[in-house]
């Protein structure tokens, strides 16, 4: 039988388009989104709602959801090189290698994370679209880094509000194009869909605020090694901000990155690795802090090279 949930607009999304609104507070994928508003299956009183349509604090949004599936959602996936970083009765945090997904999503036949858990025997909570439970954030595939998974309820519902409330501190480590300068800086502009080529996003004026802070941690020639933070979580934060600088990140050739440079360095992915997390645990209150270290393509990449100039 299918629900229907009345969901009331958070202020942190506020200006965002319903079918991007919808995915973060539901968990769903933008696809099962956008099927459910072609349908007319979303409405704000008793008017259909387009994927278009942005959404305003405080407004109560009703979405009769899909009909839940029958049998087992999520298909385990053996993984060996699946790390546990950290794990209690609440909470898993994985080091994710590059080439698995977070979760199972239409055309996407391989691992995922939530299918290496399972397939190892760590339970996840059932909390979350049957594709997506446990899931409290997310890295691309082919994003390398920690990862958390709730595996309590509590946890799980305690999370997701500690992530919308900017909470838990996320540092990445990036390799960008060029020398950046200031060596210390921040990124303020505002990110959303393209104009033109809806898969990737981009900065535009009418998007929603958007910060990223950076720090070089080393210059190397034609290269900056980054530490990166993000105050805001955006949809390819990292990857646009760098693209908007002029320093796309190495590898990124969605966003402008030499291919030439990338090749030559031997990377074939965005050189972004989800370095570090910090904070305090959803349920015991502890103070948490975690780092992982970088896989073999990044550490190779590096080890080319060699020639270092100091900031």
């Amino acid at each position: 039988m299918r629900e229907l949930k009345n969901l009331e607009i958070p202020e942190d999304i506020e200006g965002e388009r319903i079918d991007s609104a919808l995915a973060k507070l539901l968990g769903f994928s933008r696809s099962v989104i956008v099927k459910l508003l072609d349908s007319g299956e979303v409405s704000l009183g008793h008017r259909k709602l387009g994927k278009s349509d942005k959404v305003l604090k405080g407004q109560i949004i009703s979405v009769l959801l899909p009909e839940p599936p029958s049998g087992i959602a999520i298909p385990p996936t053996p993984l060996p090189e699946l790390r546990i970083v950290f794990q209690d009765a609440d909470l898993v945090i994985v080091n994710k290698p590059v080439g698995c997904a977070a979760h199972p999503s239409p055309g996407w036949t391989g691992p995922t994370v939530v299918g290496a858990l399972i397939a190892a025997g760590i339970p996840i909570t059932s909390s979350g679209p049957a594709e997506r439970q446990g899931i409290v954030q997310r890295l691309d595939v082919g994003t390398s880094g920690l990862m958390m998974v709730a595996k309590s309820e509590i946890a799980y519902l305690k999370l997701k509000d500690m992530f919308r409330n900017r909470e838990i501190k996320k540092i990445y480590h990036a390799l960008a194009q060029g020398h950046i300068e200031p060596a210390i800086g921040t990124i303020d502009a505002p990110i959303d869909r393209h104009p033109k080529d809806d898969y990737k996003m981009a900065v535009v004026s009418s998007g929603k605020p958007s910060v990223t802070h950076y720090e070089v941690i080393e210059y190397y020639r034609s290269v900056t090694l980054l530490k990166v933070e993000l105050e805001t979580g955006r949809t390819h934060q990292i990857r646009v901000h760098m693209s908007a600088i002029r320093h796309p990140l190495i590898g990124d050739l969605t966003y402008g990155a030499d291919p030439n440079l990338a090749t030559e360095i031997g990377v074939n992915r965005p050189w972004l690795h989800a370095q570090a997390l910090q904070f305090t645990h959803p349920v015991s209150g502890l103070p948490i802090s975690v780092s992982a270290d970088y896989p073999g393509d990044l550490t190779d990449s590096l080890s080319r090279l060699s020639d270092a100039v100091l900031p």
